[in-house]
């Protein structure tokens, strides 16, 4: 009897602004209570043995948001990882972006590139950061080197093909999609993953969504696609 965690689990952290404005702060402040939350959820992560995470971090869409806004979340990336990676390279956390890199600024384009090199052989937890992401243009682009490849190469197209070309080529199979903040929509987020993909939805606003949280999101996983839940399991093991 085998406990089924979900191999690799994507989520969309929204409410980080609405969490700010209903405490009288700042959507910058939401932002920077999110990535705290990010921090937790990557430990959680971890202590469930998920083999890899997807978070939404900046949509291709956010461009469209005020220039405050956007400034401080390019910016958020350099102090995080100054932060962070060496604790990453403790934990063999290995980093990961999915993304138009080239659409980024300088300053933010090197601090994501240097931490998936330095992390580029930890073989345990993934973080992949969807950062100016958008699933229509991935596959666009996808689609675009796959066509120019295998004209060269004379093989047919086909969705094996095409999914070598996707940012998570590396990545397991998503598994579970979690969406925080109350909405009920994928908002343009690995849209060829999802096809099989298991989806649950969250009242929570991510600033708040912590180690219960994913452990309830992976349970109720566990209970949809598995004949024994883990809590079925941990209380029988008891």
């Amino acid at each position: 009897m085998t406990v089924n965690i979900p191999r690799h689990v994507g989520i969309i952290m929204d409410g980080n602004g609405r969490w700010g404005k209903s405490r009288g702060l700042t959507r910058s402040e939401g932002h920077y209570a999110g990535v705290q939350a990010m921090e937790k959820v990557i430990d959680a992560s971890i202590e469930v043995g998920i083999q890899a995470l997807t978070l939404y971090a900046f949509s291709s869409e956010n461009w469209s948001r005020s220039k405050e806004e956007v400034n401080y979340l390019m910016r958020l990336p350099i102090r995080f990882f100054k932060q962070k990676l060496p604790d990453f390279m403790r934990r063999n956390v290995r980093i990961l972006v999915s993304g138009d890199m080239d659409g980024l600024p300088k300053a933010t384009k090197k601090v994501l590139a240097q931490s998936m090199e330095k992390t580029k052989n930890n073989s345990g937890l993934i973080v992949n950061f969807a950062f100016n992401y958008g699933g229509r243009g991935e596959i666009v682009q996808a689609a675009r080197r796959m066509i120019q490849e295998l004209q060269e190469s004379g093989q047919g197209l086909n969705e094996d093909a095409l999914q070598k070309y996707l940012y998570t080529s590396e990545l397991p199979q998503l598994d579970l999609v979690i969406r925080t903040g109350g909405e009920q929509r994928l908002s343009n987020f690995l849209l060829w993953q999802c096809a099989d993909a298991e989806l649950y939805f969250t009242d929570v606003y991510f600033p708040d969504f912590d180690e219960k949280h994913l452990k309830e999101a992976v349970y109720d996983f566990q209970e949809r696609t598995s004949e024994y839940s883990f809590a079925e399991i941990y209380s029988k093991a008891k």
